[in-house]
């Protein structure tokens, strides 16, 4: 009789226990689906916030030479550099007269009009302003020096100073008898200058670059045949030099890496995302579709060893880099590369009173599109 008690108590606390157990399970699955509903719902909101792009008007025209700058964005108005946040508010302007033109890095600006020379830092203030020796044919500006092409076209002066005017390195003969193209700065603090120019009275037409250490020495020059260079980076401690035919990769020393060259004939560089660490991501486009009415149906992203191409959506006024990521406008859609870059994403413009986008100016640091309507320009908001 006892057994059979102890059987029976034993069977009510196996059935209790199997209760509790079922209880636990279930409060468990509960648990994991309000946990689900809970990041399900938060994605569909992400999700819809991503759907929607902000468009705002900015107090300048298309042919004003609209220019990103870090966070903000430049435009000459044929008196004054009038520099706007991303929402079309002015930051500060400054008078430079007719005539002028500038260039840019993300802290500085570089401003020239005949002899005379400006540079002005990110809040609008002039830290130089003098006349040079002749006529300046471009400059260029950095985070610690800016350089200055001056004087005759196949006789060029090249002087390089601080953002105060301090003289650092000036080269008088180094470019007789050629014409200068472009000229930038790599390496920490700018230490490092970097010359592209055309040999125009050799037997053959030559690019040529040359290499210097800021106001010390030429490092290195090698010659880049007779394709015409165009366009210069620096990633990963090596510059990358941008011909018709051919991309190639030198040192610090101009010296070449045999084995990093990259064919990109029939494709043109249109932008670039440089990290401080990692590779670089390149876009280009097609030369047939960008000379004449720029109408862009593929693309080609470039990134250490990958070479990927796409077919965009519908034809594109331009396109740019943000994050890695591509960004396509239409006449009506903004295009954003996935994650996996294997689709696109569509966001409508919604560029008022019905217009269409006819041109993309560039992208500030922030995310915002510079696009043009005609001759007007909205600020628009990629998507995060």
């Amino acid at each position: 009789m006892i057994e059979n008690k102890n059987r029976g108590r034993a069977s009510d606390f196996a059935r209790q226990d199997s209760r509790r157990r079922a209880r636990i399970r279930r409060w468990i699955l509960l648990l994991c689906l309000a946990v689900l509903v809970f990041f399900g719902i938060r994605t569909l909101h992400r999700m819809g916030q991503r759907r929607e792009v902000s468009v705002v008007a900015l107090p300048c025209l298309v042919d004003q030479n609209v220019t990103p700058f870090g966070h903000s964005a430049l435009y000459y108005d044929g008196t004054s550099i009038h520099c706007l946040n991303e929402s079309g508010g002015i930051r500060w302007s400054y008078a430079v007269g007719m005539g002028a033109r500038f260039a840019c890095s993300d802290t500085a600006i570089v401003v020239w009009s005949g002899t005379q020379l400006f540079v002005l830092d990110a809040n609008g203030h002039p830290t130089y302003n003098e006349n040079m020796s002749g006529e300046v044919q471009f400059a260029r500006i950095g985070s610690r020096y800016c350089a200055a092409v001056v004087g005759d076209d196949t006789q060029p002066d090249l002087v390089v100073k601080t953002m105060d005017g301090t003289p650092v390195d000036e080269e008088y003969e180094a470019f007789s008898g050629m014409i200068l193209l472009d000229v930038g700065f790599y390496g920490e603090q700018d230490q490092y200058m970097w010359t592209l120019a055309m040999d125009v009275y050799g037997t053959a037409i030559n690019s040529v670059l040359n290499t210097f250490q800021v106001g010390k020495m030429n490092t290195g020059i090698a010659d880049l045949g007779e394709f015409l260079a165009y366009k210069v980076l620096f990633e990963n401690n090596q510059l990358r030099v941008f011909t018709t035919q051919q991309l190639y990769t030198y040192d610090y020393k101009a010296v070449r890496d045999m084995t990093a060259s990259r064919l990109v004939y029939g494709w043109q560089y249109i932008d670039a995302t440089v990290p401080e660490r990692g590779n670089a991501s390149i876009l280009l486009a097609p030369n047939s579709q960008i000379t004449g009415n720029l109408r862009l149906t593929e693309l080609r992203v470039l990134s250490g060893s990958e070479d990927r191409r796409f077919t965009l959506p519908s034809d594109c006024v331009g396109a740019v880099l943000f994050d890695s990521r591509i960004c396509a406008v239409s006449d009506d859609y903004l295009y954003l590369s996935t994650s996996d870059a294997a689709q696109f994403e569509t966001f409508a413009l919604s560029l008022p009173d019905g217009r269409q986008a006819t041109t993309l100016l560039g992208i500030t640091r922030g995310g915002y599109l510079l696009v043009g309507s005609g001759d007007q320009v909205f600020s628009v908001s990629v998507p995060h």
